[in-house]
């Protein structure tokens, strides 16, 4: 039997509610996967996840951890909204005959979805990326200029700190992208996030629909409530990990501030063949670990939330009962 249809407006509703309870869980290890993988081996403020999380508490405060978070909160909703809802769409177009999927139809749908929602996650992630490196960026000017002074006056400790600079919203980052390049200037980096995206979806729909089908008791029932979040976290961390490299090229493109003697990028071949020349293959793996830990809660919850109907309901209370 065939899933119950679900209308387009539950599936976004649905879509934009895990987007922003996944978000604000897991923000800050998404702010340190950025920074992690910015800072190029020449100067290095982290060490790991835990240093990086440490230090910017230090600096910046516990709000610190959330810069760029109101960006992504403001934009995940139509951009889960449209992933989910394409998928859903490209399955339903791909099913009409009545046939179960085939593994290829499935990651045909994925990479559909992929593909539409990088119309909004471009943006999105060039603007959260400017505010969430800048506090890697001021820190190490901090450091640079402190350890200058300490050169000049001997071993004697500083005794002026040098103002801290302005840090820019996202409202004025949107403001000067556009003013400057246009509507291009947002879009910077959609081959990366291309590249990213729509192979990411192509591993994670397919492997969460046959992982939740392992867990449903029977062909008619849905997966139970821990099947659908467990396959969600197990399909999204394998699919983060998977794409990884093109997220770390992806990050270095989308980001406009370089510290001091830091590499700067033509475009994606460019990036990648510094990258390895440089630091190494390992580099492409920078911040895999805390893209899975962003990632398996943020799609675990998502499909939690999906399959659950909470849109249905709400929808429903609105509508009142029925003559």
């Amino acid at each position: 039997m065939a899933d119950k249809q679900i209308s387009l407006p539950a599936k976004l509703i649905n879509g934009g509610i895990a987007g922003l309870i996944g978000v604000t869980c897991v923000f800050p290890i998404d702010l340190a996967k950025t920074r992690l993988q910015n800072q190029q081996n020449g100067q290095r403020m982290y060490t790991s996840m835990s240093d990086c999380l440490i230090k910017t508490i230090r600096s910046e405060g516990y709000f610190g951890m959330y810069r760029g978070a109101a960006v992504n909160l403001t934009l995940v909703t139509p951009e889960k909204a449209i992933k989910l809802a394409a998928n859903d769409f490209f399955r339903h177009q791909l099913s009409k005959d009545g046939q179960k999927l085939t593994l290829l139809k499935e990651m045909l749908a994925g990479c559909g979805a992929g593909t539409c929602q990088v119309i909004v996650t471009t943006p999105m992630e060039m603007l959260k990326i400017q505010l969430q490196d800048a506090g890697r960026i001021a820190a190490q000017k901090k450091m640079l200029a402190a350890q200058a002074q300490l050169s000049a006056q001997g071993a004697a400790q500083p005794s002026v700190e040098a103002p801290a600079a302005p840090r820019p919203t996202a409202t004025q980052l949107a403001r000067d992208l556009l003013r400057n390049h246009g509507i291009a200037g947002l879009y910077k980096g959609l081959g990366a996030t291309l590249l990213r995206d729509v192979p990411f979806s192509v591993v994670y729909f397919p492997l969460f629909a046959n992982l939740n089908q392992l867990g449903r008791p029977a062909s008619e029932e849905k997966a139970p409530f821990y099947v659908s979040f467990l396959a969600g976290c197990v399909a999204g961390s394998a699919a983060a990990v998977a794409v990884n490299p093109c997220d770390v090229v992806k990050t270095r493109l989308q980001s406009l501030q370089r510290g001091l003697n830091e590499d700067t990028y033509s475009g994606f071949l460019d990036c990648a063949r510094k990258i390895w020349r440089h630091e190494g293959p390992s580099a492409f793996l920078k911040g895999a670990y805390c893209r899975a830990l962003v990632i398996a809660p943020l799609f675990g919850i998502a499909q939690v939330v999906y399959f659950l109907g909470i849109a249905e309901s709400l929808l429903g209370l609105l509508r009142g009962p029925q003559a």
